[in-house]
């Protein structure tokens, strides 16, 4: 009698998976998907304490194809953060992941994303960047390096943002940048954001295949992977697991998660200290100049306080407390009243 695959919740691989695909064949962003669903399976996450949040756009089509009996909610054009913010201030029982595109986070939605990375909410945010509006035909998206070219032949003159920059610069807590082709590494890193108690942002190069992959396109497969500055190989130790790395002295930095997990980041190249703030940016700076896109985890801050601990939320869910919690009594009116005149 075979035994089915359990993880260490006693739950099989199926219940991770969700809806099939309607995006294009070899579409990167059907690869994230397949590694968020490995991610939460290998981390032992309940599905029912999940809750997908997206916007508009090919990438925010993506929950539908994980995790199928989670929660979620498929919010207008770049509103998913405030969307997960009500659901996170309302119920912080809750493991909120949000799906956004380049355009969806980086266009219409920039000033939302603004507010959620200074806020630190505590969510896993994947931006699946191609450059590009593949839903409406290929236009340049925000990321879109100045002088690529469309398959129209249309060139960009306009400077891309960095969204790994602007996450660092307006707080955020956990900044990290892969490419969906990359399996170890994402995978790592989507484990390690899970466990990080704060706004885990990731950008994942992830090539669009009907518009974006062409020669002069700097967001194609080949182009990324000439281009791949790796800043380090990620290994991911959960906190309920016996931690057996094996690592030349020197040569490794460890950083402990608030959980009690560990991440070892095996240096390349010279030593790089995804812990300073302003090494972070000046990197992104200098890389950008190369043409080269780095990618591993860029910045961590893992010992800051979230929003919802800033603003002292209670442990229970909100809509399960009682008037007797939630409605001041006419003595703590009259002293706010008071307070007023």
């Amino acid at each position: 009698m075979s035994t089915l695959r359990v993880n260490r919740i006693g739950l099989e691989p199926q219940v991770y998976k969700g809806g099939k695909s309607t995006l294009c064949a070899g579409c990167g962003h059907n690869a994230i998907s397949e590694r968020i669903f490995e991610a939460f399976y290998e981390m032992g996450v309940d599905p029912s304490q999940v809750i997908k949040l997206s916007g508009i756009g090919c990438s925010s089509k993506s929950p539908a194809y994980f995790l199928g009996t989670a929660h979620g909610f498929n919010s207008v054009h770049g509103r998913m953060p405030s969307l997960a913010t009500g659901a996170l201030l309302a119920n912080r029982k809750l493991i909120a992941i949000g799906v956004s595109g380049d355009g969806d986070t980086g266009a219409i939605g920039i000033g939302q994303f603004v507010h959620l990375m200074r806020r630190n909410i505590p969510m896993l945010y994947i931006i699946e960047d191609n450059g590009c509006y593949g839903l409406t035909k290929g236009q340049f998206s925000p990321t879109a390096d100045i002088g690529s070219r469309l398959k129209t032949g249309a060139v960009n003159d306009l400077p891309p943002l960095d969204l790994c920059a602007l996450a660092i610069e307006l707080g955020a807590t956990f900044v990290a940048r892969s490419f969906s082709g990359d399996k170890p590494q994402l995978l790592s890193l989507l484990k390690a954001a899970l466990a990080h108690k704060g706004t885990a942002m990731i950008d994942v190069l992830s090539p669009c295949v009907t518009f974006n992959d062409h020669e002069g396109s700097t967001k194609s497969y080949a182009y990324v992977k000439e281009h791949d500055e790796r800043l380090e190989d990620v290994t991911f130790v959960p906190f309920f697991e016996d931690i057996s790395v094996d690592y030349e002295p020197g040569t490794a930095q460890e950083v402990k998660m608030h959980d009690g997990s560990t991440m070892v980041l095996r240096k390349l190249g010279e030593g790089y200290d995804p812990t300073d703030k302003i090494n972070a940016l000046t990197h992104l700076t200098e890389a950008s100049r190369r043409a080269e896109y780095p990618t591993g985890l860029i910045y961590i801050e893992p010992d800051r306080e979230d929003f919802l601990d800033q603003l002292n939320v209670v442990e229970e869910p909100l809509a399960n407390l009682g008037l007797d919690r939630t409605r001041p009594s006419r003595a703590a009116l009259t002293e706010i009243m008071d307070a007023l005149r």
